[in-house]
């Protein structure tokens, strides 16, 4: 994996003629996780979407670029909000899917490493069906690691999990996404108070910077400080207009 970069995002966005954002400014500091936190319908999807060169219809007024000047192509992975798994195949297979796709060679061995880091090695030849909501984000997770890339978009990929599951999702997720650039979309102040290194709020006017408590993340949910900081974001979207 090449060094993670600091990103940045600055224009306006529509699609057929009808505003989504803008105009934007949008820093995300190098090897750090942040949280992008905002209402419904304030285009922060749509942010990820540019930054990993997938917008399609979009009509882009502006820069997507990497802080070190190099071009983002190639150094970047989504994990979405759905698995996106194929039923047709093994957690192995799912996770050697990039590859495949690209007509590399399948690295079965690397990927069932991978999927044993994320507490599947017993399921390496499970398919999606036979795993639960929890274990088929796992194997979305090692497919991503799969990819190797220093820039990770997650676009709200723990939402649809239980309590219990999406936090062991969070906690493993910073552990073996440390170092490198992720831009975390969430419309969950709980998520973004224990993960985010840095968090920017997302509201119609642009993008405000949220000073975070000094303890290292991912911060205890039950912490006084993150509860607190939880709280102070929940006001913040509130009061968003």
């Amino acid at each position: 994996m090449s060094a993670a970069p600091a990103l940045h995002l600055s224009g306006r966005a529509t699609i057929a003629g009808g505003p989504i954002f803008g105009p934007l400014d949008l820093d995300v500091p190098a090897g750090e996780w942040t949280c992008l936190l905002g209402p419904s319908g304030v285009g922060k999807s749509t942010v990820l979407r540019l930054l990993a060169g997938l917008g399609g219809a979009l009509a882009f007024d502006g820069t997507a670029t990497a802080g070190d000047g190099r071009p983002l192509t190639g150094r970047v992975a989504l994990m979405a909000q759905q698995d996106l798994l194929m039923p047709w195949l093994d957690a192995t297979a799912n996770v050697c899917l990039g590859a495949v796709l690209r007509g590399d060679a399948a690295q079965r061995t690397r990927a069932r490493a991978l999927l044993e880091r994320v507490g599947l090695a017993d399921h390496v030849r499970k398919r999606p069906q036979a795993l639960s909501g929890g274990q088929r984000q796992r194997v979305a997770l090692a497919r991503t690691l799969m990819e190797d890339r220093p820039v990770v978009l997650l676009d709200e990929p723990f939402s649809a999990l239980d309590a219990r599951a999406r936090a062991l999702m969070q906690d493993l997720s910073a552990e073996v996404l440390a170092g490198r650039t992720v831009l975390h979309v969430t419309h969950d102040a709980a998520e973004a108070a224990r993960l985010g290194q840095t968090v920017l709020l997302m509201t119609c006017s642009g993008i405000t910077a949220i000073e975070v408590p000094q303890t290292p993340a991912p911060r205890r949910f039950d912490a006084p400080e993150t509860l607190a900081f939880q709280g102070h974001l929940l006001r913040q979207l509130m009061e968003t207009q």
